[in-house]
């Protein structure tokens, strides 16, 4: 029933307005059929929305006589309510006046029917009286819902937008706290020559890196081309780039960011370089013709500065603190977070990390010979540094509490509260399908230590911070004489360099620990450990191969350089060189090292490293149309008629 303040909109029933139609019919049609909202109605406590301060009036409707713009202004202000973009009192207090303004302005544009096809005709003529302050929130209001529409209206799919929104890219790299923020990214100030290409190279990015690295490399690849802009270069001559363009970029850096610390300039040199690299060896119509390194010396990156605040900041728990918070873990309120501490605990991740487990994965068996039995192993993604899966052991205890949180998440999860299986989620509220929150987290713990008076040796309060924990983890890794490579491992670091520098150890500790280690003789010979040989070698676990590496078949070896160091060599060798020369009597060689090649090939798909598959499919590519070539001649010798004459 349409009651009063409502109206029946007709309009020809194209397929975005009739999915507008649908959102609205929700609570009964009642922000369909009504043209005044309000915060005491049923529809409005029955839309799950947030709480108002007060009851009345949420948004008016009435001035408006375009129909289809309408429908448009009603679906844009409950999509803002119902994700928490606005809250009630906002649009209350500030844009109430502002909304009915455009429905004023709206009911004179009749040759209009969708916001994104304004412009500016209905921000020009504003009333001379108005007030600064709202006429500035008006425009800023339009400006949002224009861009809104031009959205909601593109069909094309989103990486082919100037607009990327981060949710609707199926496989990109976002944690949970990046959801609530509705993250986007903007190429509409790349130069429309290389926008394309720049869109191309940040597609593969955003499912292999975290969103706030792609976007943090964007706005380096931005400011690269905005120097280059400015200084009086024009399109074409990223083609055509030479190293004096790029010691002109240097100076431009070196310039620009000064006062600040290096790692800005360092991020500027290094960020760019990569890009560069890439798009050459991925053959990019737009790449740089003359080599990137050629272009770009190893030197001329600048070495990263870490504040000189950095271990202050992230400093490790004190032991007479840690042993207090550990006694203490069962007085964290509310409870659901005490398991968020023990893993925290238990694994040193970061703590999104723990955060944003999944319930129907998280937990893994892997059978180990020595113990002869399966134990447990807490899986995750790492979204920071591009990890689809780090795996940890746990003790047995620990396990049996991820099982059962993971059972009981299990039970209480549908679609709609949970649609993407976390262990840790909020089943109820605005926050509802989202896990707990870091902050949250942070608070609960710094209640327990304040019910508990935990001070610190100075005697003031402890100051909780979540990272302490995984910096605290890794300095007992250290203590406990855990090598480096492995502290990497366990904590999902991308460099040794950060490992280092979160495992400190205290002096008596270290001395203890070289006290204790085996008195070394250095005046012997060198022998084989027992039952090897001297030829013989550890061999190469590749599961254990960081995804930072490459791991390529090469003759007599496997390459294992970094993924961001370009090397055609890699995969040419010598079978691409003038000199090299084969006859039928290296076949079997030939049979021999395709083997290996796809043995790695094997590993690398069971791994799910693409980059590592591909270089190997081009060097087996390059073997068996050899092993063809040598078939049909009996030798191959590119230079050899030259030297023969």
């Amino acid at each position: 029933m349409i009651t009063e303040g409502s109206s029946a909109l007709k309009l020809p029933h194209n397929p975005r307005q009739v999915e507008m139609e649908e959102y609205l019919c929700a609570e009964g049609g009642y922000w369909l059929e009504n043209d005044i909202w309000r915060t005491d109605s049923e529809a409005y406590r029955a839309g799950g929305l947030r709480e108002s301060r007060r009851d009345g009036i949420l948004a008016d409707f009435t001035g408006c006589r375009n129909d289809s713009m309408k429908l448009e202004l009603k679906y844009y202000i409950l999509c803002s309510l119902k994700n928490q973009w606005k809250s009630p009192a906002y649009i209350q207090d500030v844009l109430m006046s502002v909304i009915r303004l455009v429905g004023q302005g709206i009911a004179s544009t009749g040759t209009y029917s969708s916001f994104k096809e304004t412009g500016q005709s209905i921000t020009g003529e504003l009333p001379k009286d108005m007030e600064p302050t709202v006429a500035a929130l008006y425009r800023g209001f339009l400006k949002g819902i224009q861009a809104f529409f031009a959205d909601y209206y593109d069909g094309r799919e989103e990486t082919q937008k100037d607009v990327w929104q981060a949710l609707k890219i199926p496989g990109v790299k976002l944690s949970a706290a990046m959801k609530r923020q509705h993250p986007g990214m903007n190429f509409v100030e790349i130069p429309g020559a290389y926008r394309e290409s720049v869109k191309r190279f940040m597609r593969r990015l955003v499912v292999r890196r975290s969103w706030s690295y792609c976007k943090e490399v964007l706005m380096y690849i931005r400011y690269f081309f905005e120097a280059f802009y400015a200084n009086g270069y024009a399109d074409g001559f990223l083609e055509k780039l030479g190293r004096q363009d790029v010691e002109n970029y240097l100076c431009w850096v070196a310039e620009d960011y000064d006062k600040k610390n290096a790692t800005y300039r360092s991020k500027a040199v290094s960020f760019i370089r990569s890009w560069l690299d890439y798009i050459q060896i991925a053959e990019y119509p737009q790449a740089p013709k003359q080599s990137i390194e050629r272009l770009i010396f190893d030197d001329d990156v600048p070495k990263r500065e870490r504040a000189g605040d950095t271990l202050e900041k992230v400093r490790y728990i004190p032991a007479p603190v840690i042993r207090q918070m550990d006694a203490c873990m069962d007085q964290i309120e509310p409870a659901e977070m005490r398991p968020v501490y023990a893993l925290l605990r238990e694994t040193g991740w970061r703590g999104t990390d723990v955060l944003n487990l999944r319930y129907d994965n998280c937990l893994q068996y892997i059978w180990n010979a020595r113990e002869d039995r399966s134990v447990p192993y807490l899986c995750g993604e790492i979204t920071k540094v591009g990890i689809p899966q780090l795996k940890d052991p746990i003790r047995d205890e620990v396990a049996e509490m991820v099982r059962l949180l993971a059972d009981e998440a299990a039970a209480k999860s549908n679609k709609e509260n949970n649609p993407d299986r976390y262990l840790f989620n909020c089943y109820e509220g605005r926050c509802m399908g989202l896990p707990f929150s870091k902050p949250a987290f942070s608070r609960a713990v710094q209640k327990m230590i304040e019910k508990n008076d935990i001070r610190d040796a100075d005697g003031s309060l402890f100051h909780f911070k979540a990272h302490g924990l995984r910096h605290t983890r890794a300095m007992e890794y250290a203590e406990q004489g855990m090598p480096i490579g492995i502290i990497q491992r366990l904590l999902g670091h991308c460099s040794l360099q950060m490992s280092m520098h979160y495992a400190k150890v205290t002096e008596d500790t270290l001395y203890q620990k070289w006290k204790n280690t085996e008195r070394l003789d250095l005046f012997k010979p060198s022998v084989p450990p027992p039952g090897r040989t001297a030829e013989q070698g550890d061999m190469v676990h590749y599961e254990k191969v960081r995804p930072g590496l490459d791991a390529v078949r090469v003759p007599f070896g496997v390459c294992f350089k970094p993924s961001k160091a370009g090397c055609r060599r890699q995969t040419e060798q010598c079978l691409e060189c003038p000199s090299f020369c084969s006859t039928s009597e290296n076949m079997d060689e030939y049979t021999a090292e395709i083997e290996k090649v796809n043995s790695m090939i094997r590993i690398g798909q069971t791994l799910g490293r693409e980059e590592w598959v591909k270089k190997n499919l081009e060097y087996l590519d390059r073997l068996i149309r050899m092993q063809k070539k040598l078939e049909e001649k009996g030798v191959l010798h590119k230079s050899g008629s030259m030297r023969e004459a």
